[in-house]
């Protein structure tokens, strides 16, 4: 079979991901700070309301994985999510920016909990299937990783649109530019839903999938916490993504409150993006010539670095050498964002060899899972640092240790976090060769079953 994909049908697909990327990189970057500065929301229980409003998706991933797996329509198991989602995922994202007509940060909480749920259940829908379209459109090994490149190229052209745009439209985020907020809202909740049309029409699910099995909740759970490879890969992608959603939670208070650069605050996210998504070739390269997991090292290593000098600029700092170290932070950010998720794919064969079936849909909602947990902990001790190192809400001035308390959440907590996920790279079991020898195996068991029926 060949497993090679037209050029337009890369772009197709990928094209998804702006909607995804626009909507949770606004979520990341200004969320917080929109319910702190905007609603007025205590910062020691703002990052609650995240927090608690995506427990529920300890319960929605799997089942919503659950349930694509088991699909089978004239569409195929994933695109019909991608026809009919889009439009409560607009919905729920606008509203999340809305301050309702209520008082107190009970009741405040409590609204933005709810929307925060029912936006993640939408979200969940349509994502999930998405991301487990990848293994099923080609199952070799360098074009998975390509096929990813193009996606996170888009992934990272809606973090630029969305930390550029928003302001554009809203100003400053204060409580007296609420209605633009919620203007802004509405005209991304809108443009990120178009996308998920695309790749409806723009890409084809294997009709062999579509024959197989439809497997138990059990099963699928089984083959899961049974399959190494996805566990290893799993833990690399939970780890890598604590760190980006910390940074992506801290970054807007750094640049503001640590080197006073809030005017140059489009140059400075447009030197790490812009460079991120140039950079995608390079790790396309460096995992053909290496190896994922060698690739997944160097990249997040190098990132690991940077952020470290980090801690070490001040409101003396130049503006030439903080563009200089957000243009080394996007090689290492273009790593994070395209490595991860070409290594998952190959555990989705792993399993078939092993289980004789096919349980995307359960893997990748495991892996949203993941996404959501590494979220919500990530906004939760972001604030929780700030709000214990006393940082004081809609002031231009604050007292040292909240400095402090963004110097370390910009930096060496992140760092960390990255360090974890080269550990489970190093320990990683599944290479090219090995993977090149599953998916050899597993296309002549389906061409042998063809031939018997």
């Amino acid at each position: 079979m060949n497993n090679k994909l037209p050029a337009w049908r890369k772009w197709m697909y990928g094209s998804g991901d702006l909607g995804f990327s626009i909507t949770s990189t606004i979520i990341g970057f200004y969320f917080l700070f929109f319910l702190t500065d905007v609603v007025g929301v205590n910062i020691k229980i703002a990052g609650l309301a995240i927090f608690i409003g995506r427990t529920w998706d300890y319960i929605n991933d799997p089942l919503f994985g659950y349930i694509s797996d088991r699909t089978r329509s004239r569409w195929g198991r994933r695109r019909p999510f991608l026809l009919y989602g889009p439009i409560p995922f607009a919905i729920f994202f606008t509203l999340m920016w809305w301050k309702p007509p209520i008082q107190g940060d009970f009741a405040l909480v409590v609204y933005y909990t709810v929307i925060y749920m029912l936006y993640d259940a939408s979200a969940t829908m349509i994502y999930m299937p998405y991301f487990a379209l990848t293994p099923e459109m080609t199952s070799d090994y360098d074009e998975r990783t390509s096929l990813t490149s193009v996606r996170a190229f888009f992934s990272l052209l809606g973090s630029l649109v969305a930390f550029t745009i928003p302001l554009m439209i809203v100003g400053s985020l204060s409580p007296e530019n609420k209605n633009n907020v919620l203007i802004m809202g509405l005209i991304f909740g809108i443009a990120s839903a178009i996308p998920l049309w695309l790749v409806f029409f723009g890409t084809r699910e294997r009709p062999e999938f579509m024959n197989q099995k439809q497997p138990s909740l059990r099963e699928s759970i089984r083959a899961s916490i049974n399959n190494r490879p996805f566990l290893f890969s799993a833990a690399i992608y939970l780890f890598t993504w604590v760190s980006i959603d910390i940074l992506q939670a801290s970054i807007l208070y750094f640049i503001i409150h640590v080197v006073n650069q809030e005017n140059n605050n489009l140059l400075i996210m447009a030197s790490i993006f812009v460079i991120a998504m140039f950079a995608l070739p390079l790790w396309t390269w460096v995992s053909k010539r290496l190896n994922k997991r060698l690739a997944y090292i160097i990249g997040v290593a190098f990132l690991a670095g940077v952020l470290l000098v980090l801690v070490t600029l001040t409101p003396a700092t130049p503006i030439y050498y903080i563009v200089f170290l957000c243009i080394l932070a996007g090689i290492g950010v273009s790593a994070a964002h395209v490595m991860p998720w070409s290594i998952i794919p190959d555990a989705i064969e792993y399993d078939e060899l092993k289980t004789g079936e096919r349980h995307e849909g359960m893997f990748y909602s495991f892996i949203s899972l993941s996404q959501k947990i590494a979220s919500s902990f990530a906004i939760l001790m972001v604030s929780q640092v700030l709000g214990a190192t006393g940082y004081i809400q809609n002031s231009t001035q604050q007292p040292a240790s909240a400095i402090l308390g963004i110097r370390i959440v910009i930096g060496p907590l992140p760092a960390f976090m990255l360090c974890i996920g080269i550990v489970f790279a190093i320990l990683y079991p599944l290479g090219r060769e090995r993977y090149t020898q599953i998916a050899r195996e597993l296309e002549e068991r389906r061409a042998n079953a063809s031939k018997e029926e």
